[in-house]
């Protein structure tokens, strides 16, 4: 027997990712739920991290990338006067000496160094590669490999509860650029504040356009499958160009469409009024001559990216295959 190719399965589920399971394994179970023939996610959370993992389904997999680069939200609680190998919970503890002299005032007094265009050393416990091979399994290896401080912003940071004792707590949210590691933020405040920290906790509350409230449980999406069906599971899925809708939209007549669906560069009157050259944007197939695509005009069809050229066209980038 041939192996299953899946549906063709295309949009955005926004997961709330649980506890104790890997961003891929929380990836894989969406997709055998949806029966789709392809899925991705876009950008990972530790298994120790819960909350907004967006999942790409089917063709909405080329526009990842922009998902990626979405800026970020999430929840911590930072526990003091502990350090670990990993930065988090799941860490081997390196230091234990406690912090119960710290204050709240000591804290607020370190956190406004550490908001703003701000540098960061990735942690060996992150996915990020060495010749090939992730620094995590390196780091679990025994092996640590140099590596250069990375810019980041942190947009905001902000204490919500403190919890004074021998090993003291803060609770934080957090709004950052992609790239940003919350767990090397805990200990850079932890080395600040000269007693070490980690992340004891993390929730991902934001990605880029889409937040907390929009995501659904695995159990959920379980019961509604078993309740309704495969098919119902559809329902809960945003549209493929869910995570752009801050790009331009650009209507295209039937006409243009066509030589764009083929790859051409198409011709784009007025194209100038709504956008610069070298702009990114999104392109639907409907009637506007203009150009233009109406707010929630749900008859224009999404076709894909393009890049605005010097002479007044737009050149796809990534297309959707129909």
């Amino acid at each position: 027997m041939g192996r299953r190719k899946g549906r063709p399965v295309n949009g955005i589920l926004l997961l709330d990712k649980p506890l104790g399971l890997s961003s891929n394994s929380a990836l894989q179970k969406v997709r055998r739920l949806f029966g789709a023939a392809k899925a991705g996610h876009t950008g990972s959370l530790d298994p120790l991290a819960t909350g907004v993992l967006p999942v790409c389904l089917g063709e909405a997999t080329k526009f990842t990338q922009f998902l990626l680069d979405a800026d970020k939200c999430y929840r911590a609680t930072f526990r003091f006067g502990i350090a670990t190998a990993s930065g988090d919970a799941d860490g081997a503890v390196v230091s234990e000496d406690g912090a119960p002299d710290l204050t709240e005032e000591q804290l607020l007094t370190v956190l406004p160094e550490f908001r703003g265009d701000i540098e960061q050393v990735p942690s060996m416990y992150s996915a990020l590669k060495h010749n090939g091979q992730p620094l995590y399994k390196l780091a679990r290896e025994g092996v640590e490999i140099e590596r250069k401080a990375r810019p980041v912003t942190i947009f905001s940071l902000d204490l919500k509860s403190f919890m004074e004792g021998e090993f003291p707590e803060a609770d934080v949210e957090i709004h950052c650029s992609k790239g940003t590691y919350v767990r090397t933020l805990a200990e850079d405040i932890g080395r600040r504040l000269g007693c070490g920290a980690y992340v004891s906790s993390l929730h991902r509350s934001a990605a880029g356009p889409f937040d907390e409230s929009q995501a659904i449980s695995l159990p959920d999406l379980e019961a509604l499958r078993e309740s309704e069906g495969e098919q119902a599971l559809d329902t809960r899925l945003l549209t493929m160009d869910a995570g752009i809708r801050h790009l331009t939209a650009i209507g295209l007549s039937e006409d243009a469409a066509f030589y764009f669906r083929q790859g051409q560069a198409v011709m784009v009157p007025q194209v100038y009024q709504q956008t610069e050259e070298g702009d990114i944007v999104r392109v639907f197939e409907n009637r506007d001559e203009n150009g233009g695509v109406s707010p929630g005009d749900t008859s224009a069809l999404f076709l894909g990216v393009a890049e605005v050229t010097d002479d007044g066209r737009v050149a796809p980038k990534r297309l959707v295959v129909f």
